[in-house]
């Protein structure tokens, strides 16, 4: 192949893949903007055991900016929750798809530990109507690098940023170089275990990164090896909204590298 052809072949690779990274980051960003993304998060009602009355009257244990006076209320007792509106009462399963409508709003149930809590979603919620977009480091496939797997199944301890600690599943630890350094990351399983999660830290962050972190998802290994592309690395959703409950980087994650690769911090105060 000429010098030419070889040339040619790189160019058309290298604009391949800013194509393929340019696309991530309008779906990452136009998951943002939908209706019921992490910018309409706009409250967190942590419940206390027996009846917790919603509406928007201040006089209600859970005070909403849309609907009725009295909306209606959430009991827990024991571990569930159950919610009573328009004389009717239903049973609500915690971090799932079970929700309750009122007015623009969404409410739902979500569990921290030993903590039962109800999130809400507003689809005006000042949040989603001042983002302005996302900012980035240039793409570059320096920061697209593989990785040997190793396998090694464990629980780690994942603090969150109420202060709780829960042991997830880990399936191991990957090795890779970057910047002249053999470096390691542990991820994580979400579910369902679909790919590895990793929460991890670098010494961008609190800097041009955001402070706690970020995320990167992959594939799951394939023949011992896995491809990490730090361009795809994300803000948590902390960085949108005080009303989210982010896992933090283990202490294993937490490189004394510079990954100028991925998303920047959200400016949006």
């Amino acid at each position: 192949m000429t010098v030419a052809l070889l040339a040619g072949a790189a160019l058309f690779g290298a604009s391949t893949y800013q194509a393929e990274i340019a696309q991530w980051r309008r779906a990452r960003e136009a998951e943002l903007r939908q209706d019921g993304s992490w910018l309409t998060v706009a409250g967190l009602f942590w419940l206390r055991e027996g009846s917790n009355r919603f509406g928007t009257d201040q006089s209600n244990e859970i005070a909403l900016p849309d609907g009725p006076a009295h909306a209606g209320a959430f009991d827990l007792r024991s571990g569930k929750v159950t919610v009573t509106m328009d004389g009717r009462t239903r049973p609500l399963a915690a971090d799932s798809a079970d929700t309750v409508t009122v007015g623009r709003l969404r409410l739902s149930v979500i569990h921290r530990g030993p903590k039962y809590g109800i999130r809400l979603k507003d689809p005006a919620s000042q949040a989603r109507r001042d983002f302005h977009g996302l900012d980035y480091f240039a793409a570059s496939e320096e920061y697209r690098v593989t990785a040997k797997f190793v396998a090694e199944p464990q629980k780690i301890p994942i603090a969150n940023v109420l202060g709780q600690t829960e042991p997830m599943d880990s399936p191991g630890y990957v090795v890779f170089r970057l910047n002249g350094q053999e470096l390691r990351l542990y991820p994580v399983f979400e579910a369902p275990a679909s790919g590895l999660f990793f929460i991890f830290r670098d010494q961008t962050s609190g800097k041009e990164t955001y402070g706690a972190g970020r995320f990167l998802n992959t594939d799951l290994p394939r023949e011992e090896q896995v491809v990490l592309d730090f361009n795809k690395a994300y803000n948590p959703p902390c960085a949108f909204t005080p009303y989210a409950t982010c896992p933090l980087p283990p202490p294993e994650n937490r490189l004394g590298v510079r990954i100028e690769a991925g998303e920047k911090k959200y400016g949006h105060p």
